[in-house]
């Protein structure tokens, strides 16, 4: 694939140590993917040389920068688990100049049950990413949407976890249950796992219920919540179908105006 150059107000200006980041919730439905994909095509167009990895057994992270889930001749994340591939060949590159993703398929559902009977069960993943984590400024897992074995290994391999929250009624119960999750996680497998921050998502300024779930988040959690809000828009939902990011399904809509912001966050509070 041939990459594709986009010009954004924002470029790269100085180096990085390499840093892995999960995006995680363990709800479903809150925007997790689409933050996981329009956050690294973003940080990519800034020039940073970024790997998408598909961590969630349905593939959609995948997919969603247009890769055939059903022709990976190089292997998938499984493969590489299994020890039947190495990230050389898995690695491939997306239409996004920067980007890169190690895709999965729904053979990953296996390593929930395959992973249960390895010893240091935990840091299995964190073991295959040691060789060759290096070569990338920013490594984003896409988690699937549980607290199980999977998304416990994506963690313990990260140094930081960016929780994507719906505005909506629930909201909160579920991320005090994931911070939870984060400092055992903390305290026994990952001292260095750190909590990148929150992101509002799927907003809607015109419900009073998003401003209110807004305000209690902020209230809560006002050193982690980003600034930057991500808002539904329909421009969002029809670019995965397309296999396309928002910055290259339609850079001018407001989903990509946001992720293009929530990036130039991101590089500021890592900077």
């Amino acid at each position: 694939m041939v990459g594709t150059r986009l010009r954004v107000p924002y470029a790269y200006h100085g180096a990085f140590m390499s840093k892995i980041i999960a995006v995680t919730n363990q709800k479903g439905g809150v925007g997790k993917t689409t933050t996981a994909v329009n956050l690294a095509a973003c940080l990519a167009t800034m020039q940073y040389r970024t790997l998408l990895i598909d961590f969630d057994p349905q593939g959609n992270a995948t997919s969603g920068v247009g890769i055939d889930r059903d022709n990976l001749p190089g292997g998938s994340v499984y493969d590489l688990l299994a020890g039947n591939t190495t990230a050389e060949r898995a690695i491939l590159p997306t239409r996004v100049e920067n980007l890169f993703v190690l895709p999965a398929r729904t053979d990953l559902a296996a390593a929930e049950v395959e992973l249960v009977d390895e010893e240091d069960r935990e840091h299995v993943f964190a073991r295959s990413l040691q060789p060759w984590v290096s070569d990338w400024d920013f490594v984003i897992i896409d988690c699937p949407p549980s607290l199980g074995l999977l998304t416990l290994n994506a963690l313990v391999a990260a140094d930081s976890a960016l929780v994507p929250i719906q505005a909506e009624y629930y909201a909160l119960e579920g991320v005090a249950r994931l911070l939870e999750t984060i400092a055992i996680i903390r305290s026994s497998a990952n001292p260095r796992l750190a909590i990148e921050g929150m992101v509002l998502t799927m907003h809607d300024a015109r419900m009073n219920l998003c401003k209110q779930v807004e305000q209690e988040v902020r209230t809560h959690f006002a050193e982690h919540t980003y600034q930057t809000v991500i808002p539904r828009n329909i421009r969002l939902s029809e670019s995965p179908s397309y296999g396309e990011p928002i910055i290259m399904y339609d850079i001018e809509s407001r989903g990509a105006r946001s992720y293009l912001e929530l990036a130039r966050e991101f590089i500021t509070r890592n900077s």
